[in-house]
């Protein structure tokens, strides 16, 4: 594309809320999961993984913005071969989502890089801290999932000065049984509250050995404007 894109649809939250606080106005679609920012007024299109295929086509953008590990490659493909330009980027770690973020706003885009992205990447990709602590973080219970190898949230995990106890997993995310999760391995359990919605009721309870505490998943799986606030988790 050889001018800036002025329709644009996301079906990846972290990226929708950075495209809101670029320019709102050329954000003409995102999914039922892109919370961010709260006012934010656009055509929904359903969710990450069942999108809605021909609302998308309705809404005419110059292009659509995708992830491979929220996205199926099956509706990547269908919109493609409607004619759609659909920009899938692969993000498993802190840098990656920066550089993902240059060629969007570079190539794929065409607008001016915000202000937040060099200052998030000042905060963030600097030499690794010292480990203080090692946690566990579930994802999912029944069945009990948790971040487990080459996923951001391990990376942005480790550059909080946090050793992921699954970091050395074969899975991305690997299903744990819950007493396994609270056998001593990890000094802390971090409870988030998406994708699953953990809450005071609602898992801390399953820990008897090992301390838990809920945190905010957006700060801690998203990448956009959030990166700011999540330095100051650790």
């Amino acid at each position: 594309m050889s001018t800036p894109a002025t329709r644009v649809v996301s079906l990846v939250p972290s990226i929708t809320e950075a495209l809101a606080a670029a320019r709102p106005e050329a954000l003409v679609g995102a999914t039922d999961w892109c919370t961010h920012p709260a006012d934010l007024d656009v055509t929904r299109v359903r969710g990450t993984k069942n999108p809605d295929l021909a609302a998308i086509r309705a809404l005419e953008p110059d292009v659509v913005v995708t992830v491979r590990e929220e996205n199926r490659e099956l509706d990547v493909r269908r919109l493609r071969e409607s004619g759609l330009r659909v920009w899938v980027a692969e993000i498993e770690s802190v840098p990656e989502a920066f550089a993902a973020y240059d060629e969007l706003f570079d190539e794929v885009l065409r607008w001016p890089r915000p202000d937040w992205l060099e200052e998030a990447r000042q905060l963030w990709c600097g030499p690794l801290p010292e480990v203080t602590a090692r946690v566990a973080m579930p994802i999912w219970r029944d069945p009990w999932m948790v971040v487990g190898s080459h996923t951001f949230t391990g990376d942005l995990l480790r550059r909080l000065g946090w050793e992921n106890a699954y970091a050395g997993s074969e899975d991305r995310y690997p299903t744990v049984d819950v007493a396994t999760l609270d056998d001593g391995r990890a000094d802390l359990v971090l409870l988030p509250d998406e994708p699953y919605v953990f809450t005071a009721d609602d898992g801390p309870e399953c820990f008897k050995r090992t301390p838990a505490r809920l945190v905010s998943g957006r700060l801690l799986t998203w990448y956009g404007p959030s990166l700011l606030e999540a330095r100051t988790l650790a």
